[in-house]
């Protein structure tokens, strides 16, 4: 694993170097590096909370640096537990390489942007379930599971899941011996709960909703821009000016439809009003038309079955840059205002074109990917390896739910990479968790019993003997 470190710190040195100070993505960055701390309207801010306690640092290679160390401890995390697992340490590194070397991942440390925190977030936290469920770790982990549902709203429904997860092995025995208390149940489901209604009190006292955002229904209406007809949906009037005034056929992706001017999204005023009529005229749309629906996320995940990340000559931000970017107008003041002096982005040859050069192949394809969570969901089951089923399903959820509540994007997808790593690495093990492992207060009580010379087994009463 050591060995396999080198390189990987060698490729996250080209991005400080080749780079600073840091990878600026359109108008998210700088509504996340923004002096004044309020609820996001888009999306929430989390991470915003983040830089501002970093804030006094002024330095943009400080957020950068500290974020490709985490995705360097997150893949010495899974490594880890997969070597607990029993996996020789050849097979566990194979199965970490992914994180430590795809291009994307290095992108996403070097970029401010929220989703390498979300992803750390979300794998420490099952990463801690899986090694080991006392009420300890599930509380670590949902707290750290509710800090990602306040970093990125996708990570709500996982605290949930990982809710149902631990309710079903409390009701099954599984390979455990003994089924859990409710006591890391409801550690997990407190501890989670905390930062989220913390942030949902915020969101009440500064715009008087208790809410993590103000655009879900936004999102869901962009949705259906790919499909929506007007004259089969048939809205009322206060919905109507939702419609689109352009045939299907020419009509953008659907991420468009929330930003651009010739969205009629813009005319409603109010984000909250805006944001509940997007979601009422989205609902209609859906139930209205749910084939030309369905058809539009089908054509969304079929995406995941393309080899390529990005065609050479494709415009897209999801690339190491050539040329510097400059700033202009406010975002250029917001970004220097953080780095106390200049903020953007800048090309320093060799070293950036060495890491152009990697991108244009040091990725995992999609294709494999959904094999390998295919794989891992299936072995999972035949092997009963039912902790790995947590991190798959987890995986799966990342993957799908976008295409149905927004649209397809590149950046969604790389959540799923470490997750699917430590899914295959459970179902591979040859150590499955010891019921220690897994129960320690009936391990302790049948240690007690061991001690005390009883042979017989933990929870057996005192019979009386035959005269």
């Amino acid at each position: 694993m050591i060995v396999t470190l080198i390189p990987a710190i060698a490729l996250r040195l080209l991005a400080v170097l080749g780079y600073p100070p840091s990878l600026l993505f359109f108008g998210d960055s700088f509504a996340f590096l923004g002096e004044k701390l309020a609820p996001g309207t888009t999306r929430p801010s989390g991470y915003s909370l983040l830089l501002a306690l970093l804030r006094p640092a002024h330095s943009l290679t400080l957020i950068t640096v500290a974020q490709h160390l985490l995705g360097l401890a997150l893949a010495v995390g899974v490594y880890l537990l997969l070597r607990r697992r029993g996996l020789p340490g050849w097979g566990a590194t194979l199965l970490v390489t992914p994180i430590l070397f795809d291009e994307f991942m290095v992108l996403l440390e070097h970029m401010i942007m929220a989703d390498l925190v979300f992803i750390v977030l979300v794998c420490a936290a099952i990463t801690l379930i899986v090694w080991r469920v006392t009420p300890a770790t599930a509380a670590v982990g949902g707290l750290l599971l509710g800090l990602a549902g306040i970093t990125r709203t996708v990570g709500l429904p996982l605290l949930i899941l990982t809710a149902a997860y631990l309710l079903i092995r409390r009701y099954t025995k599984l390979r455990s011996r003994r089924r859990y208390g409710w006591r890391p149940l409801l550690a997990l489901v407190v501890a989670g709960a905390i930062p989220l209604g913390a942030y949902a009190t915020w969101t009440k006292v500064e715009k008087g909703k208790f809410a993590l955002t103000e655009a879900d229904g936004n999102f869901l209406w962009s949705r259906t821009m790919s499909f929506a007809d007007c004259a089969v949906i048939r809205p009322p009037e206060r919905l109507a000016v939702l419609c689109p005034d352009m045939p299907v056929e020419q009509r953008p992706y659907p991420p468009y439809w929330l930003w651009e001017s010739f969205s009629p999204l813009l005319k409603v005023p109010g984000a909250a009003n805006r944001n509940q009529l997007a979601g009422e005229f989205a609902r209609k749309a859906i139930l209205a038309q749910p084939g030309p629906y369905l058809g539009a996320v089908a054509v969304d995940l079929a995406k995941l079955l393309r080899w390529e990340r990005t065609a050479a000559e494709e415009k897209t931000p999801y690339k190491f840059p050539a040329a510097e970017r400059p700033l202009n107008g406010s975002v250029k003041e917001i970004a220097e205002s953080y780095e106390d002096g200049p903020a953007a982005t800048r090309v320093v040859e060799p070293f950036a074109g060495w890491l152009r050069a990697y991108q244009r192949f040091g990725y995992l394809p999609f294709p494999v990917l959904m094999l390998g969570l295919a794989g891992a969901l299936t072995a999972a089951v035949v092997r009963r390896r039912w902790d790995a089923l947590l991190p798959g399903v987890a995986a799966l959820a990342l993957v799908v739910s976008p295409p149905f509540l927004a649209a397809y994007d590149v950046r969604y997808v790389i959540p799923a990479i470490p997750l699917v790593c430590l899914a295959l690495g459970l179902t591979l093990g040859t150590r499955p968790p010891s019921p220690s492992q897994e129960d320690p207060s009936g391990a302790r009580h049948r240690r007690r019993h061991a001690e005390a010379g009883d042979s017989r087994p933990a929870g057996a009463g005192h019979r009386p003997s035959p005269a």
